[in-house]
């Protein structure tokens, strides 16, 4: 199981971005995956989650109506659409997945528990500075 982020880059507060996650050695009709991000000298947080098991998206309260989580099954690309970017955004995004799967997942416990997923993409950085 491997995954790959990519998109990040400098905007302009008000600024959108749109984050991909490639994703190889698992299906995305079956997925706890989720996004994660990173400032320095904090903790992660988890961002936007998604799981096939209660088909919900979880956001956390600090991009709820900005950021978007989507997949494509046929690319296995997990999208995270950034709009109306903020400088307090800036941080590394991570995608993340549970692994191996067994059972059922709650998206919002995917991302209010970072630790509980087993395999992490390499970062990419996203700053917002004017």
């Amino acid at each position: 199981v491997q995954l790959q982020a990519s998109g990040g880059g400098l905007v302009q507060p008000g600024g959108s971005l749109r984050l991909s996650c490639a994703t190889s050695g698992f299906r995305l009709d079956y997925f706890a995956i989720g996004w994660f991000r990173q400032a320095p000298g904090k903790v992660p947080e988890g961002v936007a989650c998604i799981s096939s098991s209660d088909g919900l998206d979880y956001y956390a309260d600090s991009v709820k109506g900005r950021f978007t989580i989507s997949r494509d099954e046929a690319r296995k690309t997990v999208y995270l659409q950034l709009n109306k970017l903020k400088p307090e955004d800036t941080a590394v995004y991570y995608c993340a997945t549970r692994w191996p799967l067994r059972g059922s997942y709650r998206s919002r416990d995917l991302c209010e528990f970072p630790t509980s997923m087993a395999v992490w993409g390499e970062g990419t950085l996203v700053t917002v500075s004017s």
